[in-house]
């Protein structure tokens, strides 16, 4: 009985009546859980020397985050976990415009602890794979586990075209299964569907530059990767990558 007391008071205590912090700390946990698992299955891929996966696992793990991510926090702040999605949302007035810089903020900041969270996780197994060297390009490059980088053979202008057409097509169909006036899908089952659009985007359009598909995806990690020993390389466009994608 006290137990039962004490835990309806810490409840209480413990609940954010505030609706804006609330979604704000939905976006932050369901962006964390999304970026979390995306990096993981690239890490894994990376330093097993892709024993332990493959692009195929990882373009699934990646669609599986988002399905996570969605159920986490789509009854609260709509899940958006991606910038260009709250752009997009205020195109077409279903989300306010005042709100759209905060997303993108906590959105970026889940993305970069997520980063965080990986290197802890697989340490030993990054400075084993690149033999002690952080860098962004050669054949023991770590940098692209937690950003993504263009092809040798890819153009700045191709590069944002192919971001543009991507994010676009993801977009698209997010905004075409949750249209009620659509033929829709059954209630509850979103999440899934909409992780099999992103795992059909990831497996026809990631050969350029990786398929982010998401600005927060990408800055935040990039950003870790600078602090974090990777240094200020990241942040140009490398040629000569020895692994590319």
């Amino acid at each position: 009985m006290g137990t039962t007391s004490f835990l309806t008071r810490a409840r209480g205590l413990l609940r954010i009546r505030n609706q804006l912090v609330r979604e704000c700390l939905a976006e932050l946990l369901s962006t964390f859980v999304l970026i979390l698992i995306t990096l993981s299955s690239s890490a894994q891929k990376v330093t097993s020397f892709e024993t332990k996966g493959d692009l195929f696992t990882t373009y699934l793990a990646g669609a599986l985050a988002v399905m996570v991510g969605i159920y986490i926090a789509g009854g609260i702040s709509g899940a958006h976990m991606n910038p260009a999605f709250s752009f997009a949302m205020c195109l077409v007035e279903q989300f306010p415009w005042w709100k759209l810089p905060i997303f993108a903020v906590v959105q970026t900041l889940g993305s970069f602890i997520s980063a965080g969270a990986v290197y802890l996780l697989y340490y030993d197994a990054i400075w084993h794979y690149s033999n002690g060297t952080l860098t962004v390009s050669g054949p023991r490059e770590t940098a692209s586990i937690f950003a993504t980088y263009p092809a040798d053979y890819v153009s700045i202008a191709n590069g944002f075209l192919d971001q543009v057409i991507g994010t676009g097509v993801v977009i698209l169909g997010v905004m075409g299964i949750m249209d009620t006036r659509n033929k829709g899908v059954p209630k509850g089952m979103e999440p899934p569907i909409v992780a099999l659009l992103i795992l059909s985007v990831g497996c026809s359009m990631a050969a350029n530059c990786g398929c982010p598909l998401n600005p927060a995806r990408d800055i935040g990690p990039r950003l870790f990767t600078y602090v974090a020993g990777w240094g200020p390389e990241v942040f140009r466009w490398v040629e000569g990558r020895g692994r590319g994608g």
